[in-house]
Parts: C-alpha cells; structure tokens; sequence
C-alpha cells in the first residue's frame, strides 16, 4: 500500500529537482528505489543522506527510532543494487551495510552533526544500520535529469547552489555551539562539495567547452573568460581544502572561505548561464 506522505514528497521532489518544503525542508534527501525482497517490485521512499565522498553516500535506516528496520533496508540487503535520485541525477548504486568500526564511527560523526540520530538510537534495541551507497555510474555522476542540454546545465548548477546553502546554514549552526572547531560531517560535507565541483569544472573544460569551441568560434571570449574564472574558483576550492582539512579547522575562518566561494562561484554560475544556455537549447 503506498504511503499518501511519502508519495506526496516523491512527486515535490521530481518536479522541483530535489528541492522540497514541509518537514524535509532544508534537510538533504534522494530518493532511494529498492526492489521488494518478497514481490520483486520496485518501491521508491525518500530518504535522508549524509555526503561521504565522490562516489558514494550514506544513509541511515532509522526509521524515527522503530522497533524493526523499514522495509526499504530489507529489500536492499535481498537485493544490493538500487536506483538513487538526487534531484539533479539519477544513476544506479550498489548498497553495503557498514559494519563493526565503520559503522560505529560514522553513525557517531552523524550524531555528532544531528543529534536527533541518537534520540532514534535510544527509544530501539536494534543497532541502526548505516548503508554507503556506491554509484555505479561511469564517465560521469550518472543521468541528468533534465530535457535539454541547456536545462541539463541549469539543474546541475542549481544542484551546486543548493549544497552550498545548506554547508552555509551547517556553518552558521556550528558557530552557535560554540565549538572551536568544525563538526566532522561539516568537514565531509565541504570536501564532498569542493571534489564535486572540481570534477564538474573539470569535464566542462575537456568535453563542453571544446564542443561549444568547434560548433561556435564567437564563443572564444566567454569561453576564455570561463576558463579564466574556473582558474580563480579553484584556487578558492583549494584554500577551503586546507582549511576544513584541518580537524582543528576554527569555524569563523572556514565560514569566511565558503563565503567567498559563494560569492564568486555564483557570479560564474549565472554569467555561464546567460551566455550558454540560449546556445546549448538552440543546438538541441
């Protein structure tokens, strides 16, 4: 029986790319499709997740504290392989339930980054699972969810504004506590982010830019000035690098630099846009 709550978010997430209101509002999510360890069918929940790395995510089957694990945990242990969709992508995944220390040591760099996992913890004698899911996706993230190249260019984009709005809001929380350093999961969080948008930048500058070069030589100045600006964001991805890579990383210094990334990342992002998406859908 389909769950009216859950189908409602589904369909919210679809049609705006990931981004939802309500009681996931602000909170990151995907949408985890497993196939039924008793029917063989597939069922679509929406799931919480924390970034790990550039190819794989974590996510946790609390189910708000529950006596027994949810249903989609059972079907992806009778059936490993499952579909994620982030919003901005969809691509295929190969899911492992972490065990012993790993599992013990991210579930407490969760904790650590909301303490609402330990209150689900606590109300269960289950231990709660963690599950890393590794994309399976090759020469590339996976399938774009998008109906042009135009709009494909967009969606990724607002993929980047939207991870930096929420690293923004973690960074402004951390200061709150009055931690002197970043949380652990924050520190995952920006270097997942910075390793996205090096590899984005990257395969615009061996695969679009050299496409849009061929087809449109007008482009040479924006395309130059394109790569111009990939130059300086790299530069500012790497001094955030070193800052968050510090375990003693002071939060008000690592804030200043993810400002500054936003700042000019965002500036790039639309002048991209303006320039490139008339001319991306025209070639469709």
């Amino acid at each position: 029986m389909p769950n009216d709550f859950n189908q409602q978010v589904i369909e919210e997430f679809r049609a705006n790319k990931g981004r939802v209101g309500g009681y996931f509002e602000g909170a990151r999510l995907l949408l985890l499709t497993t196939t039924g360890a008793r029917t063989g069918r597939p069922h679509t929940t929406p799931v919480g997740y924390l970034p790990d790395s550039d190819d794989r995510v974590l996510i946790i089957a609390s189910a708000a504290g529950a006596p027994r694990h949810p249903a989609w945990f059972h079907n992806l242990v009778a059936n490993p392989r499952v579909t994620v969709e982030s919003g901005a992508f969809t691509y295929e995944a190969r899911a492992v339930v972490l065990e012993g220390e790993e599992r013990d040591r991210i579930f407490a760099r969760a904790v650590e980054a909301d303490p609402g996992w330990a209150a689900y913890q606590e109300k269960t004698e289950r231990v709660i699972p963690v599950i890393a899911l590794h994309s399976l996706a090759e020469g590339g993230p996976g399938h774009i969810n998008a109906s042009s190249m135009g709009e494909a260019l967009k969606v990724v984009h607002d993929a980047f504004r939207r991870e930096l709005e929420l690293i923004r809001a973690e960074m402004n929380d951390s200061a709150g506590t009055g931690r002197g350093t970043l949380g652990a999961q924050l520190r995952v969080n920006c270097l997942t982010f910075c390793a996205g948008l090096h590899n984005h930048h990257t395969g615009e500058g061996l695969a679009m830019f050299p496409f849009l070069e061929d087809r449109h030589p007008e482009l040479a100045p924006t395309l130059a000035r394109l790569r111009d600006e990939h130059d300086r964001i790299a530069e500012l991805v790497e001094d955030l690098r070193r800052v968050v890579g510090d375990e003693n990383a002071d939060p008000d210094t690592a804030r200043r630099e993810v400002d500054r990334l936003t700042t000019e990342l965002e500036a790039h992002l639309t002048y991209e846009e303006e320039q490139l998406v008339p001319i991306l859908d025209a070639g469709a």
